[in-house]
């Protein structure tokens, strides 16, 4: 079974007052958790606005908690007008970068090809991506939500199977994200597995699979439950100390 992995994704929020506020908080709440079962069976990363990476960075210095960014560039190097390489982030202390956002998806247009590339990238300079899978709630009325976020993640496997030990995935319902609506534990578990379908034939079972579908304090025990769901991509809920504290707390107990 693999670890627990709770990230906590601010997406665009934040700024340098806010972000020492939030991460004192998370300090100050730490020695109050649950000890987990292990010393490594949860670990946990936040992923600040890129601007912030530096002084997030610095905050976290000595602390259990890992550093992650938002996204990452294809190339190396080069005339690419606002993207930030691998190599810049790991300058940065950079852990996990995560790759196929569906809102970059939906917004900058990535396609499953682009989505691998950067996984790519990542991999290729020991950060370790997050590879975001999910259907829209017009393709789950459809029927096709397995389908979808198979191929997703096929793209990502084909282009990258030198080194898929060092995935991570996240499973996030696009209709569930920043919607209040969250997929039932049994709807996750069930594309959850699926997906461990496609990760065992590949040779990985072990590669965590995160739910990111809007948990949050009150659902995150229940979800983290399934026997499939090994960690949470969290939006909102990250936002708050006292909430990211308590999906963390949710996933020692169950560690």
């Amino acid at each position: 079974m693999a670890r627990k992995l709770i990230v906590g994704n601010w997406k665009m929020n934040g700024s340098r007052q806010a972000n020492q506020a939030l991460l004192e908080g998370l300090r100050a709440g730490w020695a109050e958790l649950p000890t987990a079962s292990a010393a490594d069976a949860v670990a946990v990363a936040v992923a600040p606005p890129a601007v912030y990476l530096e002084q997030v960075g610095g905050l976290l210095d000595a602390s259990e908690i890992a550093l992650a960014a938002q996204d990452v560039a294809v190339a190396d190097t080069g005339a690419y007008t606002g993207d930030i390489s691998a190599p810049m982030l790991r300058e940065l202390k950079v852990r996990y970068a995560i790759v196929g956002h569906s809102e970059r998806r939906k917004y900058q247009g990535e396609t499953d090809a682009i989505v691998a590339e950067k996984a790519a990238a990542a991999l290729r300079h020991g950060l370790t991506p997050i590879v975001c899978v999910g259907e829209t709630l017009q393709e789950r009325d459809a029927g096709q939500a397995l389908a979808i976020v198979q191929a997703q993640l096929q793209a990502v496997l084909a282009h990258n199977a030198a080194q898929l030990a060092d995935l991570v995935v996240a499973y996030e319902p696009v209709w569930a994200i920043g919607t209040g609506r969250t997929a039932t534990p049994e709807q996750a578990q069930e594309v959850h597995a699926a997906l461990r379908v496609l990760l065992q034939e590949a040779g990985v079972a072990h590669v965590p699979v995160l739910y990111g579908g809007s948990m949050n304090a009150a659902n995150a025990a229940e979800l983290l439950a399934q026997p499939d769901i090994d960690g949470g991509l969290i939006g909102g809920a990250a936002l708050k100390a006292a909430d990211f504290l308590a999906i963390i707390a949710a996933a020692r107990r169950l560690a």
